[in-house]
């Protein structure tokens, strides 16, 4: 559900949306509020927009099967490393 964007909490990765010459809209990737304005969650660059509606990211399954692979890949090799 989005929620106005005068609610938005700080230090939150969140999902924000915009309208622009095309309508409305939400950012593909993760933003945090900021005393600054608004930043890529990744990157910390600031994001020239001006938002309003956010609700909490959510990522999406193929993102969390990819971390959870990569997951796996590192527990093996630490244990690889430890039974060498």
């Amino acid at each position: 559900m989005w929620k106005p964007i005068t609610k938005a909490p700080f230090g939150h990765d969140l999902e924000i949306a915009v309208i622009d010459g095309d309508g409305p809209h939400a950012l593909v990737f993760p933003c945090r509020r900021s005393l600054a304005g608004w930043v890529r969650s990744e990157t910390r660059e600031l994001v020239d927009v001006s938002p309003t509606h956010w609700r909490p990211w959510e990522q999406s399954e193929s993102a969390k099967m990819a971390g959870d692979e990569q997951g796996l890949a590192m527990a093996t090799s630490l244990q690889e490393q430890t039974d060498g």
